[in-house]
């Protein structure tokens, strides 16, 4: 006999879709707030945080990029790699610079 009681128990430990949907997209939000940085305001996040290459070079090429279509693809990439690093301290630092930046 399967138990039930166990069902359901996991199912509401699990975030639904749409808690999902929104951790992805603030994680997105997160990344392409780098990529609206000089590279002078990138350098100095640098020396607070490390960021991964791969996020770096999703950063550069977005830079790079004109067509609308391919910036929102770029952008979802850069989400995607959010969702894999440790976004707390990237967070962190961001608020830092723009504490530092604005006054």
């Amino acid at each position: 006999m399967i138990d039930d009681d166990s069902d359901v128990s996991a199912l509401e430990e699990r975030p639904s879709r749409s808690q999902r949907k929104r951790e992805a997209l603030a994680l997105q939000k997160l990344g392409v707030a780098l990529t609206r940085l000089t590279p002078t305001q990138l350098a100095l996040l640098m020396t607070m945080v490390t960021l991964p290459e791969e996020l770096l070079e999703a950063v550069g090429e977005s830079r790079r990029l004109r067509s609308r279509a391919a910036l929102a693809r770029q952008q979802q990439y850069i989400g995607r790699i959010m969702r894999r690093v440790d976004a707390a301290p990237i967070e962190r630092a961001l608020q830092a610079l723009n504490a530092k930046l604005t006054g």
